[in-house]
């Protein structure tokens, strides 16, 4: 398990190194939009910037999530790094649906004999460049996200995806257009459509387990049975019931009511208590928020 101070210092670094490529492919593409006068170049470059929007968002709410517990906040902060992936989902989703509705109105204009201007191989060029850098950027942020246990660095690691395959679109209507002639145009929009389905897709599979975590849904059925499993495994408990399990931010809450002999001395069944929170938290991790409530066994 990665360690409060070095998690935030790791989310910190592979932000940061995203926010700086993304500032110079939100710079490159803008000019190059210009001088190339491609639409499609345009709006890659609007959905750059978006991603770099969302980078920002991940250094404030990250910071906020890694607050320890205080007297208004008994669990912690964890929360807002939910909040975080929620609002790069809905960002998605924004993306996603400008991009749809540019589409389809160039495809529209283009059967109505409206032709875009040709693109200028500067586009082209900054459009491959893209995807090579938003892939790579891609891969290296999921991978520290699943490192560090964060939703919020998956989340944007995805927004990096999406502004790579948003780029392909780009590249394939703008290489169209240069390679193929007028009559090709159309291939930009129709590509940014079928792209725009593609983030809707990401943006939801993003959004759906956020608002599940903020509406407190239970942890899934098989993590419940691995805390049922491990309180059982503690010599001496037995008829674990009224379980009640969340997750906070990268963290999990559970509270669990155990039977225990009735006979037992108040230090003994304290000590049993313990020893069940302890297996619990090693089954899940170090960092889970455990609450034992302790009942007597009910006589035959």
């Amino acid at each position: 398990m990665v360690k409060t101070e070095s998690r935030e210092k790791e989310i910190y670094k592979v932000t940061i190194i995203g926010s700086i490529v993304n500032f110079i492919m939100v710079l490159l593409k803008f000019i190059a939009a210009v001088v190339g006068k491609s639409s499609a170049m345009l709006a890659d470059a609007v959905h750059s910037l978006s991603d770099f929007i969302t980078d920002i968002i991940v250094i404030v709410f990250v910071r906020l999530s890694s607050k320890p517990a205080d007297s208004s906040h008994d669990y912690g902060h964890g929360k807002y790094e939910t909040l975080a992936t929620v609002i790069i989902g809905i960002a998605l989703l924004v993306v996603g649906a400008i991009i749809l509705a540019g589409s389809i109105e160039s495809i529209i204009n283009y059967f109505n004999g409206i032709m875009p201007e040709k693109p200028g191989w500067i586009a082209f060029t900054v459009a491959i460049l893209s995807i090579v850098s938003k892939e790579i950027l891609y891969r290296y942020t999921v991978a520290k996200g699943r490192q560090v246990k964060s939703d919020a660095v998956i989340a944007n690691a995805w927004h990096h995806r999406s502004d790579a395959l948003s780029s392909i679109g780009t590249t394939i209507g703008i290489g169209g257009a240069i390679f193929f002639g007028e009559k090709w145009r159309v291939l930009d929009p129709i590509a940014a459509a079928v792209v725009s389905l593609f983030i809707f897709k990401v943006a939801v599979d993003l959004i759906k387990p956020g608002f599940d975590e903020l509406l407190e849904k239970s942890l899934p059925k098989d993590i419940e049975d691995r805390i049922i499993k491990a309180a059982l495994s503690v010599d001496g408990v037995s008829q674990p019931h009224n379980l009640r399990t969340r997750k906070i931010g990268n963290k999990y809450a559970i509270d669990l009511h155990i039977r225990l002999d009735c006979d037992l001395t108040l230090r003994e069944a304290h000590d049993i208590a313990t020893e069940v929170e302890n297996r619990i938290r090693a089954e899940l991790c170090n960092d889970t928020y455990v609450n034992i409530h302790v009942e007597p066994l009910k006589q035959s």
